[in-house]
């Protein structure tokens, strides 16, 4: 570690800027920042202004990942990428991918001056909700080489992918240069774990064994609007009553399926007025699981259940499926090393399986990853009261620039 750097004055610059990003939004009064949307750019100025800090050089790439680079001592090192994501679901709180980007900032000035045998990239990646477009990691799938099948997509608005791109003042054509090039020695994220393990464990940080395949699907039940004082129950095509059964089902059958959650996270009636029995009802579907057999047994099963809602009140249903990301296990040589790295700082350091997708879930279909966790000590997110402990994320940060350090001797052997 540079020993000129204090961790606790480093560690509480990255808490504070985490405050201040909170602000850079598009709905005043709360975090709410999609995919290349204005303040974006006042993201990026803060990470390009740390970056010139430490002599990193910096591009945006053409998907809008802001890219900050140390090279390594020779031309064809290796490298070692470290990032999370800078956009965020509506009304968000200021921790959930944010704190991963500064946190890699933060670990790349504990590390400056210090000689490695690979490559140090920081990814403040454009894109990983999900929210504008339907379907997320943008920014990590551009590293991937798989962005390109997205750029057709449109939001509500009817802009594509390339067409924001091209709004925000890139270019879609170079898109496969912000694929990986040369030779990779991994990724590192850090991220808020979202969720109750932690704190319930009493530890700081966790490190994330593998991260829930998941499966997003649409779900548009299609009957027959009518007035609701004069058409009988018996003559009715309800479309919301198939659909509400349908959600109850799914709830139900995830509670009794270990380790399945399921989620209708929106749901829109039509006509939509008091006195009009609902014609047409658009929803979703969000389905995890640790283990893929499990996750689609389910999947068919519940499908099953919302077509078989719907015939028995005289309603059809289409399903368009949106996504499918397989389980991830984390790469095992790094879990070690993280693992040896929290013990080494006198850490509880337990595994735990996330059930959030994140952007490693997609970089380790091309080189090693794996996560850090940091305690949620409400057990709160996606929300404006998501919280940390300025403990924890210090915590995290040493566990950091140990790992470093560690895999620094293990590439050097």
């Amino acid at each position: 570690m540079n020993p000129s750097v204090n961790l606790s004055e480093l560690n509480a610059r990255v808490l504070t800027a985490c405050a201040e990003l909170s602000r850079l939004t598009e709905v005043p009064g709360e975090t709410t920042r999609p995919y290349l949307c204005p303040s974006t750019r006042d993201v990026h100025a803060f990470l390009f202004a740390w970056a010139a800090r430490l002599d990193l050089s910096v591009r945006v790439d053409a998907v809008g990942n802001l890219r900050a680079r140390r090279e390594g001592p020779t031309p064809d090192a290796p490298t070692l990428y470290v990032g999370s994501h800078i956009d965020t679901v509506p009304n968000a709180g200021a921790f959930d991918g944010m704190l991963g980007v500064l946190l890699a900032y933060a670990l790349a000035e504990a590390v400056q001056g210090q000689a490695l045998p690979f490559a140090l990239e920081l990814l403040a990646f454009s894109e990983e909700e999900g929210v504008r477009y339907g379907v997320p990691f943008i920014g990590s799938r551009a590293l991937t080489g798989t962005a390109d099948a997205m750029l057709d997509l449109r939001d509500a608005q009817g802009q594509t992918v390339a067409e924001a791109i091209h709004a925000f003042g890139l270019n879609p054509d170079h898109v496969p240069d912000a694929r990986v090039q040369g030779e990779s020695v991994g990724f590192l994220e850090f991220h808020i774990e979202q969720g109750p393990v932690l704190q319930a464990a009493g530890a700081a940080v966790g490190v994330v064994s593998a991260i829930a395949g998941q499966n997003r699907v649409l779900l548009d039940f299609v009957g027959r609007a009518s007035h609701a004082g004069t058409t009988p129950m018996l003559h009715r095509r309800d479309a919301l009553a198939a659909a509400a059964h349908f959600v109850v089902a799914a709830e139900d059958r995830a509670r009794h399926t270990p380790g399945l959650v399921a989620t209708v996270g929106v749901m829109q009636a039509r006509p939509g007025a008091i006195n009009i029995v609902p014609g047409d009802v658009h929803c979703t579907l969000d389905i995890r699981h640790e283990r893929d057999a499990a996750r689609l047994d389910a999947l068919p099963a519940l499908l099953d259940d919302a077509h078989r809602f719907a015939a028995e009140r005289g309603v059809t249903l289409t399903v368009t499926p949106k996504m499918e990301e397989p389980a991830t296990p984390m790469d095992a040589g790094f879990r070690a090393l993280l693992h040896r790295a929290a013990e080494a700082e006198g850490l509880a350091h337990p595994e735990l399986v996330s059930g959030a997708g994140h952007d490693a879930m997609v970089m380790a279909t091309v080189m090693p990853a794996a996560m850090l966790f940091i305690r949620s000590p409400n057990a709160l997110s996606h929300h404006p009261d998501e919280m940390v402990n300025a403990d924890d994320v210090e915590a995290a940060l040493r566990v950091g620039v140990r790992f470093v350090e560690e895999l620094a001797q293990e590439v050097r052997a």
